[in-house]
């Protein structure tokens, strides 16, 4: 009985192991692609399912982030049984809906796209858009009250759900979990993606506040010039009063918009194209420090790992 239990004990623990080291492999090669990827499957399967078990199942998750692989498409013109989350974290994905598959629709970071079953997909992701985006597939007996419950009601295809680590830390909270399948894992999944949910919700109604003639013209045109100056010195009370609106009112109505402050946007910003520098040239830190805005590279690592947790010369390393 006893040898019995350690036989078993030892599947399981082979058995992660594997799991872990396909996945590891699997980044490595596409690192090798020069396009970084970490998914997770439930039960190691990548087929759609339906599963009427329980009222919310997540079946799979992950990211993808191209750096110089040119093109990654994908064409389901049937679709898929299950429920699938998008969220263009940076760069831009484009999307073609509807019957006439030509017709392309750009949706740009800090937006989500929803597809249900059976729905068409056709989207492509494109290398020098420095495109990174979270998924998610998910099915259960009681997907589509659940997410009209969070204001994600059935005309919900294409929605802005502003920018910040918070929806990314939660997708790859929910990688990491499918992965390693810990106690209880099925319903830490769950949670994470009512996390999402959650915080959906709270953008959509904080977004019903916002004067959506004055606001949404004002953040969408702040947005377009953050990215573009990001690397400059900006000021964010020069630009409100440029812009004709108090400094209060601005940094206000962007974190509703957005889901973060100005300085956090455009600090995102910095070191998101920080890493992708670090990843695929090689510059020294005080040079990239310099390209995505700052004059010391000291304070540059500082923030580097404020936002990473690890400093630039340690995350060159671990690559």
């Amino acid at each position: 009985m006893h040898k019995m239990i350690k036989l078993m004990n030892i599947s399981i623990i082979l058995d992660r192991f594997l799991v872990i080291f396909n996945i590891c492999f699997f980044i490595f090669q596409y690192k090798e692609a020069h396009m970084y990827t970490n998914n997770a499957y439930l039960n190691h399967s990548t087929i759609d399912r339906k599963d009427k078990s329980k009222p919310l199942v997540v079946t799979m998750c992950g990211t993808y982030k191209l750096y110089t692989c040119p093109k990654l498409p994908t064409w389901r013109p049937r679709g898929r049984l299950d429920f699938q989350l998008i969220y263009i974290a940076a760069g831009k994905a484009h999307f073609h809906f509807g019957r006439n598959s030509e017709e392309e629709t750009i949706v740009h970071a800090g937006h989500m796209v929803l597809y249900r079953p059976k729905e068409a997909q056709k989207y492509e992701y494109y290398a020098e858009e420095q495109t990174e985006v979270y998924w998610v597939h998910f099915t259960g007996s009681d997907v589509t009250n659940i997410l009209r419950s969070y204001g994600l009601t059935d005309s919900k295809k294409v929605f802005y759900c502003g920018s910040g680590p918070s929806y990314q830390n939660l997708f790859r909270a929910m990688i990491n979990e499918l992965q390693m399948c810990n106690d209880s894992y099925q319903e830490m999944l769950e949670m994470y993606l009512r996390q999402i949910f959650i915080k959906l919700q709270r953008y959509f109604n904080n977004s019903i506040r916002i004067d959506n003639s004055l606001a949404t013209e004002a953040i969408v045109m702040a947005i377009a010039y953050f990215n573009e100056h990001y690397s400059e010195s900006i000021s964010i009370e020069e630009y409100a009063k440029k812009t004709h609106v108090s400094t209060s009112w601005f940094i206000r109505n962007f974190k509703l918009y957005v889901g973060s402050t100005p300085m956090q946007f455009i600090l995102q910003k910095r070191i998101c194209n920080a890493e992708a520098l670090l990843l695929n040239t090689e510059y020294n830190i005080n040079e990239i420090a310099q390209i995505v805005g700052y004059n010391n590279s000291l304070y540059f690592s500082r923030m580097f790992k404020k936002i990473k947790g690890i400093s630039p010369s340690e995350y060159r390393k671990n690559i």
